[in-house]
């Protein structure tokens, strides 16, 4: 009797009063079916009942994208903090603070460089779990010093979008970095290096308007939202219902702006298979034309 109520009594009301964590089960916004967390992420965050491609984190998507998930990150220039001491119901600088605790990442932006497919590249990719991968003076720093790694390893660069836009807090700055980061683009063009924009969910504002639609080969994620406006602002100007599917990866497919929809679980063997093209297409060009050579002249009879 003492064993049973001083050993298996115990176990079974520890069994009971056990907590399960709040970061067990994942619900997929979706078809709201319930996932393991460690299964969905086994999965790229992609919804085994629905095929949903839910928001990745920075850290996550650079692995899936490298071979073997080996990259090597570059330190990246800083710019002024709250160029406009800008304030709503808080500081920007306690803004950036808290996105920083938060996201454990220090900007929107962060980029890295190694292989995909065999193939030497520069990756970006943008953070929305930082301040919704917004766009500021920190951002077009970043961004052109990527440009300029790709030029310096005379590799392409391959840009994962993920935003709501500008940044509000840093006003016209903000909106300085669509030119800026449209040069930097022209730099890797007349370099003749491939550019390739991967644009996911969500892309919106600022940057669908300048970087974002630029791409040698424009790649979009299953039903991403890409667009400058959102679809109920544009239905609520024009007053009328807009098309199904509007705005999303599969209607821009059909309507030009769109090379590909490629699954993530296939991005990384996708990617890898265009940057071989294109830098084989662009070697060519590049290449000087054979040079002939004059055959020896054949000597005179005795």
């Amino acid at each position: 009797m003492s064993w049973i109520t001083e050993y298996v009594r115990p176990k079974i009301r520890g069994l009971l009063r056990r907590e399960v964590p709040d970061n067990l089960w994942t619900n997929c916004e979706s078809c709201n079916q319930m996932v393991l967390t460690k299964e969905l992420h086994k999965n790229q965050n992609v919804c085994p009942h629905c095929g949903h491609h839910m928001k990745a984190l920075v850290a996550d998507r650079l692995s899936w994208t490298f071979d073997n998930g080996d990259f090597t990150r570059i330190e990246l220039p800083s710019a002024p903090v709250d160029p406009l001491g800008f304030r709503d119901q808080k500081k920007y600088t306690d803004r950036l603070k808290d996105a920083r605790s938060k996201s454990h990442v220090d900007e929107s932006l962060i980029v890295a460089h190694g292989t995909i497919g065999g193939h030497s590249a520069v990756v970006a990719v943008m953070a929305f779990e930082f301040m919704a991968g917004t766009m500021g003076a920190a951002f077009g720093e970043r961004f052109v010093a990527a440009a300029r790694l790709a030029v310096l390893q005379k590799s392409p660069l391959v840009i994962f979008t993920a935003s709501g836009g500008a940044r509000m807090q840093e006003g016209a700055i903000s909106l300085m970095q669509m030119p800026r980061t449209t040069i930097a683009v022209q730099m890797l063009k007349e370099a003749g290096l491939p550019y390739i924009v991967v644009l996911t969910n969500p892309t919106t504002g600022g940057v669908t308007a300048s970087f974002a639609m630029l791409g040698d080969v424009q790649i979009g994620e299953p039903n991403a939202l890409i667009g400058f406006a959102g679809p109920r602002v544009i239905q609520d100007t024009v007053r009328e219902k807009l098309p199904e599917g509007f705005q999303r990866s599969e209607y821009l497919l059909d309507h030009g702006m769109l090379d590909m929809v490629v699954n993530r679980k296939e991005m990384r063997e996708t990617l890898g298979r265009v940057i071989g093209l294109l830098t084989r297409a662009s070697a060519d060009v590049t290449a000087p034309p054979p040079v002939a050579t004059p055959e020896p002249a054949a000597s005179a009879p005795a």
